[in-house]
């Protein structure tokens, strides 16, 4: 066995040594010995451990995949998450003030995907373990909504109805007032055996889909954004939490308060829309057709805002030009992952006054924050919003300013 120090985190939450060794379940600072193999440590053993070690709450943490970092302390987590926003600012000769990171509380997750698969004597209803195709069945979990935990039973007898031992079932749930909506994928075509069956999970289920097709909706799984009550197709992107949600709903509004319209870009279903909406006329953008249906839908059904408008369209390939920008007074802009380099490029041009940003992915925000900060915004707070505890998952909410 060979003897190392952790020296980081690596952007999974996996502990690294100085010279590139990924060593999961660690901290920076301890000090393990473990056999290497391919470039890592798989199971290590801690010889001397950090002060920001504790206790996973979870008795599935070593073998679940669904948490990477249970082993570290709240105080250890808020640190280093906004540490990873400061540090991909930095690469990019930016800093700013943080405000105190937001942290939604556990069991809080209101979206989850579990596993289902087939077995001679029935079906394993879990995560998948770490790097690996293995069901790991769960009896708790410190993360999902209650709620998850008692359609288990269910989701094993959907699994035996509607999968087979060659495949792995993929069970999305999404928790909403009226009941958990259920979307499932991998499983056997849908026959009219399978049809007439799955009825009888109604009283589960508000809505059970699968794969495209909607079986049945017992009552509509509504989410609600600001005074609006929404219904996103099955497998809509949602926030993660009601709670994370409602921290960069507020930043955003916060951030282009005073503006009288406002465009919203990557709308989505209209999470920032409708809290928008109440105090100012928007303009929601998104490239999905059936997400922008959904907003149209509540939009119909919602009194007491300003107006609201939509329109359908790609904004990587397609992104709103000058003209088009003009008559707003401030943007908020949600984009994947991959960020938003074009339409930053755009917003830039029309010179809008405040924009607010909101990010799940610090490299990409961070390269975007640079063009904006080079034309004359001035980036004047960050707030991380932690939605996925115990992982290496950050977003943040963000306020630019154009200088007079």
């Amino acid at each position: 066995m060979t003897e190392l120090t952790i020296d980081r985190l690596g952007h999974k939450g996996d502990g690294l040594t100085s010279d590139g060794l990924l060593v999961p379940l660690t901290l920076p600072g301890e000090r393990i010995e473990g056999d290497i193999a391919n470039g890592r440590v798989d199971a290590p053993r801690i010889l001397k451990p950090s002060a920001d070690r504790v206790r996973a709450p979870c008795t599935h943490f070593k073998t679940c995949g669904g948490c990477a970092l249970q082993h570290a302390s709240d105080t250890f987590m808020a640190g280093w998450k906004q540490k990873v926003v400061e540090t991909a600012l930095s690469a990019h000769g930016l800093a700013t003030e943080f405000r105190p990171i937001h942290v939604s509380p556990q069991q809080s997750r209101r979206r989850a995907t579990l596993a289902g698969r087939r077995t001679k004597k029935g079906a394993l209803i879990g995560f998948h373990a770490r790097r690996s195709d293995t069901i790991v069945p769960i009896t708790e979990c410190h993360i999902m909504r209650p709620e998850f935990m008692t359609v288990r039973p269910a989701l094993a007898e959907i699994t035996r109805m509607g999968g087979s031992r060659s495949a792995t079932l993929g069970f999305t749930l999404t928790w909403s007032e009226a009941g958990i909506d259920c979307a499932v994928s991998g499983g056997k075509p849908l026959d009219d055996n399978l049809r007439l069956t799955l009825p009888q999970f109604a009283g589960q289920f508000a809505r059970l889909s699968w794969d495209d097709e909607t079986v049945f909706v017992e009552a509509a799984p509504a989410q609600r954004f600001g005074s609006a009550l929404v219904t996103p197709p099955p497998g809509a992107f949602l926030q993660a939490t009601v709670d994370g949600e409602a921290a960069l709903c507020a930043a955003a509004k916060e951030a282009v308060s005073g503006a009288r319209n406002v465009v919203d870009l990557f709308s989505g279903c209209g999470t920032f829309t409708f809290p928008l909406a109440e105090s100012a006329a928007v303009h929601a953008v998104e490239g999905e057709a059936y997400m922008i249906e959904a907003l149209d839908h509540a939009m119909r059904h919602t009194q007491g805002l300003k107006p609201i408008t939509h329109a359908v369209r790609d904004l990587f390939r397609r992104p709103l030009l000058p003209d088009e920008l003009g008559k707003f007074e401030a943007a908020v802009i949600d984009p994947p992952r991959a960020g938003a380099e074009a339409q930053i490029a755009e917003l830039i041009e029309a010179k809008l006054p405040k924009i607010a940003c909101i990010s799940c992915n610090p490299v990409t925000f961070a390269r975007d924050a640079r063009q904006l900060v080079d034309a004359g915004y001035s980036l004047d707070w960050v707030q991380v919003v932690d939605q996925f505890r115990w992982s290496p998952h950050v977003e943040l909410a963000s306020s630019f300013v154009l200088e007079k």
